[in-house]
């Protein structure tokens, strides 16, 4: 970090580019409050605030903010927030920035996550998610679409989208050996025809009036210092890592918390590409490897997230929630859940902090660098494959009650059985999937809409009495 990003100056933050912390906490407050739609939309709400409101961020600083946080794992849109507020008031104004960004989804996942476990067999909540999974599977169809033409610019993209799609889906490869292998095709291959690789971007144009905001004179003064970086990794590292040290020193590899704690910060590090790419990732491993979960539960997990302030991958929240109050033992379930609830989201977002903390002056230097850009390039089309992968998987147990899985000479094929088609189901997807790509309709409305038609049919038709 620019030694610790604090000797970068040496007055406060708010003397030295004009805007006071207080202005500032206002600003991350409504960006909180206004975190719906996932990472476009809130991408969409800082721009508006930050670039074209308040004037503190140019337009070409922004965008290679934004290019930073999708070089890292994790959210882009909560870590754009933390970088803008690192660059705004240092580490304070990036802690602020960052965990205003999380705390609405935390208590709102948290809350809905309580009244799932307490009263989900109970037909009101039954219908209530009735609706939303469906319309959920329509977000991610649309999901993949936006990306896809974004991230598939020739047959190259297409092929290795193909082929991470065909990994996953099929042969049931790991998510991480996915990326890295695609990583190291663009890696190499860009050496080899640099034009499939990389994708023309707008370069900065000099001269812009950029010194009419009030962050562009403050990019000239950052300067990566190693021993600052140092201090603040093993500072990051340890908030991170000490509290699954003790937990395993005190409770063993077995326990519940963890099992939890150990297996979201591996997925913390490899969720590149965004919420969606990893979905598919803790989805299959909390469904079929360690139980904490049913296939369609995720989908409500995913449902609460969307409809819900923060960053989509807080759904993993849900799952640490759901796995400690059914497999912990040391507590009241309730009081499991919650503690699994923390947990989930302490080893989830630290590691964001940390790459920005430490990263972002590093981060610039290597944005410029032909051969990682070509890298990101074919993890972006990998990314396609895989959230494709997600879609598919999440239709099958949305739209069928019973799905066998299979494996055919070493390929992994789910079947599903046709007599168990659900076509309520199956009509509220298509309306939400028109609503999204014909009428244009903004998530929430959409997911309002089916939500909605699902309560209406669920306890009309299918509701016990």
């Amino acid at each position: 970090m620019a030694q610790d990003s604090s000797t970068v100056t040496t007055g406060e933050s708010s003397q030295g580019h004009g805007v006071s912390f207080r202005d500032a906490l206002r600003v991350w407050v409504e960006v909180a409050a206004y975190s719906f739609g996932g990472p476009a939309g809130q991408i969409a709400v800082m721009h508006r605030l930050l670039v074209e409101e308040k004037r503190w961020v140019s337009e070409d600083r922004f965008l290679h903010a934004m290019n930073y946080c999708m070089l890292l794992p994790g959210p882009e849109a909560q870590q754009l927030a933390t970088y803008v507020g690192w660059l705004l008031h240092r580490v304070r104004g990036g802690l602020v920035a960052g965990g205003l960004f999380i705390l609405p989804g935390f208590v709102s996942i948290l809350a809905l996550s309580m009244l799932y476990a307490g009263f989900q067999d109970t037909a009101f909540v039954q219908a209530l998610f009735y609706g939303l999974k469906p319309a959920v599977l329509a977000v991610v169809v649309e999901a993949v679409v936006r990306i896809g033409r974004r991230a598939l610019h020739n047959r190259l993209m297409i092929a290795l989208a193909t082929v991470a799609f065909v990994a996953m889906f099929f042969l049931d490869l790991p998510f991480p050996l996915v990326i890295l292998g695609s990583g190291l095709v663009g890696l190499f291959g860009g050496r080899w025809r640099e034009n499939l690789f990389l994708v023309p971007q707008k370069e900065a144009e000099a001269g812009s009036g950029e010194d009419s905001f009030a962050t562009d004179a403050l990019v000239q003064q950052l300067r990566p210092s190693l021993s600052g970086s140092l201090r603040t990794a093993f500072l990051w590292l340890s908030l991170w890592l000490a509290p699954l040290a003790a937990m395993y020193a005190l409770l063993g590899p077995n326990d519940v918390f963890v099992q939890l704690g150990t297996f979201f910060s591996k997925a913390s590090t490899v969720t590149f590409g965004g919420a969606y790419a990893v979905l598919a990732y803790v989805a299959q491993q909390a469904v079929d490897t360690y139980g904490w979960l049913q296939p369609g539960e995720m989908l409500d997990g995913l449902g609460m997230a969307e409809t819900t302030p923060g960053p989509l991958i807080q759904v993993v929240q849900f799952v640490g929630f759901m796995g400690a109050f059914r497999h912990a033992t040391d507590f009241h379930p309730m009081v499991s859940g919650l503690l699994g609830s923390v947990l989930i989201t302490w080893v989830t977002f630290v590691p964001c902090f940390l790459w920005i903390f430490v990263g972002a002056p590093y981060i610039e230097y290597l944005r410029g660098k032909k051969a990682l850009s070509s890298a990101l390039s074919a993890i972006t089309a990998a990314v396609v494959g895989v959230i494709l992968n997600l879609a598919v998987w999440f239709a099958l147990h949305t739209l069928f009650g019973e799905v066998q899985d299979k494996l055919w000479n070493g390929v992994r094929l789910f079947v599903p059985s046709w007599q168990t088609l659900d076509l309520a189901a199956a009509a509220i997807a298509v309306l939400a999937a028109v609503a999204l790509f014909r009428l244009r309709w903004g998530m929430i409305r959409t997911l309002a809409l089916s939500t909605t038609l699902g309560l209406v049919y669920f306890l009309l038709f299918l509701a016990p009495g």
